[in-house]
């Protein structure tokens, strides 16, 4: 072995790795984020911020949310205006032939109920709804934030506290036998004590490279980013029923992997969920189509795409369908389950993987903290839940 070793390598400098390398230095560990992108391309770039803390259905679930949220509240006390923490009213719009007692039946078991609303409430809450394009809305409070600012707020922190980035994009891993040693790039070897794949929807092509086949998978993401625009909306708008989570269940059933191993196969057909949101700067984004496509390098038609949104977006808020704007596409993870894959991972000692976050914005900085205590001997009985050798293929 050459080089100095760290603590801990974090692999992916995206919300979930710099959530986890920062707890990681708190704990007086000797930590290296590599990231392959300054500035980030990625989820963390496009999201649109929001922070379902309130829609666990399960103890566990709302136990993490309602943690997250009193940890974002402390966030923007740590670093004030600068990640535009807020709460604001989230509607989720009901389609004309939505049946509004049923679907909003669907949320009863969440921390917090939303509120049923009709067209006429939910048209006067958010006024540049087209009436006639839905059957009401549920309303209920929602965290957002803007996420490449915190993202960046809290490179700072973990560097601030003698934590090291470094450039470079991961190829492979090191190793002493089967154990994991270290990453390796284009120009150079790192090595570390433990190192954890935290690299989003790319996750699962980089463990592979290590012999690690597990449940992780990812979707193509689409969006529009719009620059500041003269109107002002007053909610954040999304549909009751988010086709991308229907879309994530079945695309990660297990009869689906076949189709996984596979370069360039269409693993479920595309969907659209048509919202959109505004920063305080007034700029927008507007989305999403989702796409189970098995390469992570798959072309898909950028002029297509925005039709499509904007075709969407035009018959929920018609004021939305033609502001300037530029396409974007990311990769999101998910896994089989809905949870995610946190922990070391069977038969590689030394590789951990902290990624296939759903709902990451609600989930990342209670179960950031919590792995962090873990893995330096406190008690957790959170973590060895989400051990990905639950999903393990041996």
């Amino acid at each position: 072995m050459t080089g100095e070793a760290v603590d801990w390598i974090v692999i992916g400098g995206g919300i979930t790795g710099v959530a986890l390398a920062w707890e990681l230095q708190k704990r007086g560990l000797a930590v290296l984020l590599l990231e392959r992108h300054a500035p980030l391309v990625g989820a963390s770039r496009y999201s649109y911020g929001g922070i379902a803390y309130w829609a666990g259905q399960t103890p566990l679930l709302q136990a993490l949310g309602e943690a997250s949220r009193k940890q974002y509240q402390a966030l923007a006390e740590e670093f004030g205006g600068a990640i535009e923490f807020r709460e604001i009213d989230l509607l989720l719009t009901l389609a004309p032939e939505d049946d509004p007692g049923a679907i909003a039946a669907r949320f009863r078991d969440c921390a917090v109920v939303p509120e049923l609303l009709s067209q006429e409430d939910a048209c006067a809450l958010e006024p540049l709804l087209h009436r006639e394009a839905i059957a009401g809305a549920l309303r209920v409070p929602h965290g957002h934030v803007r996420l490449e600012a915190l993202t960046a707020a809290l490179t700072s922190a973990f560097q601030a506290l003698g934590g090291r980035v470094v450039l470079g994009e991961a190829q492979g891993f090191l190793w002493e036998g089967d154990r994991c040693r270290g990453v390796r790039t284009a120009t150079t070897e790192l090595w570390a004590d433990q190192v954890v794949v935290c690299a989003g929807g790319f996750s699962r092509d980089l463990l592979r490279q290590g012999g690690v086949q597990v449940p992780l998978y990812f979707s193509h993401a689409e969006v529009l980013e719009a620059p500041p625009v003269p109107v002002k909306l007053q909610t954040m708008v999304m549909p009751a029923v988010t086709r991308r989570f229907q879309m994530e269940a079945l695309a990660g059933a297990a009869e689906c992997d076949r189709l996984w191993q596979e370069p360039d196969q269409e693993v479920i057909a595309p969907v659209l969920d048509v919202g959109a949101i505004q920063f305080l700067d007034g700029s927008l984004r507007i989305g999403q189509i989702s796409r189970a496509l098995s390469s992570a390098s798959a072309q898909v038609s950028p002029a297509a795409s925005e039709a499509t949104l904007r075709s969407g977006i035009g018959r929920v808020m018609p004021f939305l369908k033609d502001v300037p704007a530029q396409w974007h596409h990311c990769l999101v993870a998910f896994s089989r389950d809905g949870l995610p894959l946190i922990g070391e991972v069977p038969q590689r000692p030394g590789l951990q993987v902290f990624s296939g976050f759903s709902n990451p914005l609600a989930m990342v900085p209670s179960l950031a903290e919590q792995f962090a205590r873990f893995v330096t001997g406190d008690e957790e009985t959170v973590i060895p839940q989400m051990s990905p050798g639950r999903f393990l293929v041996r």
